[in-house]
């Protein structure tokens, strides 16, 4: 439940909290995160105790722009043309870190690498000039709960955590940044998210596979993105008792939430998280799920709607 001293906040005062070892509820582009100082172990361990986190998993570390990416990350010539392309935005870079460069040891789960990206939306790109580092921001939910987009969701997931909240409307693209590794000179997709594939690859080339680098990137857990009621992939229809979400042309009831009546997957990729959470409110016996393409962004939804059936790991 929402805690009462999660006060909305400004800039200022969500900057000084984070000064002071605290957390605060930020928005961005994807999802809205839960924020602490990148470089405090303190407040990075509270973040993990907040979400009930595992401590392998690693965090992406917000920074303004490409300048800041490169202090505490090494990136090579096809990091730097997908920053070029694409920052600020819903890509994330893992990259070697750099010594020094102001991201704990805790915050990349003890790995010699480092997950960076610019959040491309103002209150966020506010808060990073404000604090004057880097930020920490996993998605402001419970682990392995559906992440929030809009900051109620949010406040309701971890508000009794943090000392401030910062509101920025409803999440423009929904899904989470997509995860991309630049280590070995191939580009891995570790990750698919709110950058669609076919988009990156027309500036680096076919991507690889994960390649043994899964553990380098968040949101690789078995269930995850999970609402409390069983989740039914590719379901034509609704069973009794079932919420269902649909695709396209949808059948009547209270319990059916379309994703895109028209069938768009940005659109759905916008509604997946808040209308999972509003299925998921009703307390039907399972929600069920229309087939979505895997085209364009509906690689990332699939990506996520299995996550939540806890099919992959």
């Amino acid at each position: 439940m929402q805690a009462p001293h999660a006060a909305v906040t400004n800039v200022a005062g969500a900057a000084a909290i984070l000064r002071a070892g605290g957390l605060v509820i930020m928005p961005t582009e994807t999802v809205y995160g839960l924020a602490g100082d990148a470089g405090d172990p303190a407040a990075v361990a509270r973040i993990f105790e907040a979400k009930g986190r595992p401590r392998f998993n690693p965090l992406i570390a917000h920074v303004a722009d490409r300048g800041d990416a490169e202090r505490i990350a090494a990136l090579n010539p096809q990091a730097q043309a997908l920053a070029e392309a694409f920052w600020p935005g819903p890509l994330t870079i893992v990259a070697p870190a750099r010594p020094g460069g102001g991201v704990c040891d805790l915050a990349r789960a003890g790995l010699e690498t480092v997950a960076v990206r610019p959040p491309a939306h103002p209150v966020a790109q506010a808060l990073l000039a404000a604090f004057g580092g880097p930020i920490v921001a996993p998605s402001a939910n419970r682990s392995g709960r559906p992440s929030p987009t809009t900051l109620a969701d949010a406040l309701e997931e971890t508000g009794a955590a943090v000392g401030a909240a910062l509101d920025g409307g409803p999440c423009n693209v929904g899904l989470e940044s997509t995860v991309v590794a630049c280590l070995d000179g191939q580009v891995r997709l570790l990750r698919a998210g709110g950058l669609e594939r076919a988009r990156i690859e027309a500036v680096v080339g076919p991507l690889a596979g994960e390649g043994g680098h899964a553990g380098r990137s968040p949101g690789r857990t078995v269930l995850h993105y999970a609402p409390d009621a069983p989740v039914r992939l590719d379901a034509a229809a609704p069973r009794a008792g079932e919420a269902y979400l649909a695709f396209g042309p949808a059948p009547q009831g209270d319990l059916v939430w379309n994703l895109s009546s028209a069938g768009d997957v940005r659109e759905a990729a916008t509604n997946l998280f808040a209308m999972l959470r509003a299925a998921d409110r009703a307390r039907p016996a399972a929600i069920a799920v229309a087939p979505i393409p895997e085209t364009g962004l509906g690689e990332a939804i699939n990506d996520r709607l299995r996550r939540a059936a806890g099919y992959i790991g």
